[in-house]
């Protein structure tokens, strides 16, 4: 019975305690004129520091060869930053097939 109560605790503990929510922000997967790299940007639009991550896969001309990257940085609040620089793996950058960029509120 013991074992029981404390689990009930538990859950009314979690659920009273502030969760953090990743939302969607703007962002940007842009392969750069070289076709050599990618850029990776992502702007944090609330008022405070927030933990950010964005998420780009890249198309090249050679079949199954799908660069793919994931950046994770803190972003002060208002900015935008460069997360990161995918390098291509001797493949031509095309276009961006899949992306997804989000901060925790």
């Amino acid at each position: 019975m013991r074992a029981l109560v404390l689990a009930a605790a538990f859950v009314l503990a979690a659920a009273d305690s502030p969760q953090a929510v990743a939302e969607q922000v703007p962002f940007s997967c842009t392969v750069l004129p070289d076709g050599e790299s990618a850029s990776l940007m992502l702007t944090n639009p609330f008022d405070h520091e927030a933990s950010c991550l964005v998420t780009c896969q890249f198309s090249t001309a050679k079949v199954g060869v799908r660069p793919h990257i994931t950046c994770t940085k803190p972003v002060p609040a208002g900015k935008e930053v460069q997360m990161c620089i995918l390098t291509s793996p001797g493949e031509k950058l095309q276009a961006m097939i899949d992306s997804r960029g989000d901060c925790t509120r």
